[in-house]
């Protein structure tokens, strides 16, 4: 079964200048987009310029960071995930496409990206959401306004939404996590988001299916809270980071049908090219044969006017 986000980022980070081990992970990528194993460092401004890039589009000054490298011309990824972990200097994230170290972990936004989608795929209407739960920061565009405009963004209802039937408070092992304690249900709150937010796409599976990209931006602070509350060797706290690395690791499982792959969207695209051209070529070759039959050699071609000299002799 495709995976509904072709690219997803994890940049874990404790947002303190200083500190060792923040880093950027890239849980899944798409094979046209190559991003080769390394101790390459990058800062956190030039992410959203690594991300324009992963989706095909250009910046103003050139990333000279040799952890990307050019894809293919005619793919990109049709939906870019980027989840901000703050508080924490790396996660139990086993399976990963690659891992590099973060300097100057300054904080950051994706908008000049989503002015960049907006623009250029204006009349496809992608989806393109931004949020920060802990902060209560929204911003959607295009169809985002439609696919989730039942998803709790305010940690009122975002608590509410804990209190429902089909929470991440049934399924979840809490372990040392009180649901009652600030910090932690600060924390739920963040897991049921990423929850709910999997599972409106999954109902709208339909949206990575047309040509424009969405783009897809979280910034969760919950673990931050919790190392701040009752410090980074509590076992609410690893408890806390071995439940949101579960939550983010999961993919969708394959299909049991051995189904074949779906066409990429530019099929189309690609196929009309080859079969227009390869007709283009066929026509060409039959006027040019038929001239050629019909070409009368005494006075239509170059060798009657090269050979048609009278010889004069003295």
């Amino acid at each position: 079964m495709e995976t509904l986000f072709s690219v997803a980022f994890i940049f874990c980070s404790a947002f303190t200048a200083g500190v060792q081990g923040d880093s950027l992970t890239i849980l899944q990528a798409p094979e046209y987009v190559s991003f080769q194993k390394g101790d390459w460092p990058i800062s956190g401004e030039k992410i959203p310029d690594m991300v324009a890039l992963t989706m095909g589009f250009s910046v103003q000054e050139d990333l000279s960071w040799p952890g990307l490298r050019a894809g293919q011309l005619f793919q990109r990824p049709r939906a870019n995930v980027l989840v901000v972990v703050r508080g924490v200097d790396s996660l139990a994230l086993p399976q990963n496409v690659a891992s590099y170290p973060l300097e100057n972990p300054v904080p950051f936004n994706l908008d000049s990206v989503a002015e960049t989608v907006h623009s250029l795929f204006a009349e496809d209407t992608p989806v393109v959401l931004q949020l920060a739960p802990s902060e209560e920061r929204l911003y959607m565009l295009g169809k985002a306004n439609a696919v989730f405009e039942d998803l709790p963004v305010t940690l009122q209802q975002i608590r509410s939404r804990l209190s429902q039937d089909g929470s991440v408070l049934a399924s979840l092992p809490l372990n040392s996590l009180n649901r009652n304690a600030e910090a932690d249900l600060l924390f739920l709150s963040e897991v049921q988001v990423l929850h709910d937010i999997t599972a409106l796409l999954q109902r709208h599976r339909h949206l990575a299916q047309d040509h424009s990209p969405d783009l897809y931006s979280l910034e969760l602070s919950g673990l931050e809270e919790l190392g701040r509350r009752y410090g980074q060797d509590s076992p609410q706290y690893r408890d806390a980071t071995a439940i949101l690395a579960n939550v983010l690791q999961k993919s969708n499982p394959g299909s049991p049908y051995n189904l074949a792959y779906k066409y990429n969207f530019n099929y189309a695209v690609i196929f009309n090219i080859v079969l227009w051209l390869m007709i283009i070529l066929a026509l060409a070759v039959i006027v040019i044969s038929y001239n050629l039959w019909n070409m009368d050699p005494g006075y239509d071609s170059i060798i009657y006017r090269m050979t048609n000299q009278k010889i004069r002799l003295d």
